[in-house]
């Protein structure tokens, strides 16, 4: 199965975070795009670009489901499978307090993770990775 994961591609800790996941997934499943990118626009997900709330948006193309928020990160460890799966207990908190920690890391993550750097995403595997 495949996935794409849907990133701000102007923020320093979604950045950090797509270099996580592509180092995480051995078995090479991961694609990215940044929401302000063209495979975005062809979603009709590029509204969550300018959004205050640091959507992170998930595509399992198998089916087409989007994921978004924590629900998305949820996604992600699933995908990863192995030990991170471990950390899919967190669905036991209630929606509302899930949301509520995405959220609070969301608003403040230009200050405390700053904007991301174009070098930031230019190892040569973490590119082949990337789409438009």
């Amino acid at each position: 199965m495949k996935w794409i994961i849907f990133f701000d591609g102007h923020c320093g800790l979604c950045s950090r975070s797509v270099r996580f996941f592509a180092n995480s997934d051995s078995r090479d499943q991961l694609r990215f795009a940044p929401l302000q990118g063209e495979t975005a626009s062809a979603q009709d997900l590029q509204k969550y670009a300018d959004s205050d709330d640091g959507s992170v948006v998930v595509l399992r193309e198998s089916d087409g489901q989007l994921f978004y928020r924590f629900d998305a990160l949820l996604e992600l460890l699933h995908a990863l499978g192995g030990p991170w799966k471990l950390l899919l207990f967190s669905k036991i908190l209630p929606r509302c307090v899930r949301e509520y920690l995405y959220r609070t890391v969301a608003r403040n993550r230009m200050r405390w993770f700053g904007k991301a750097d174009n070098c930031d995403l230019a190892d040569p595997e973490l590119i082949k990775r990337l789409l438009p």
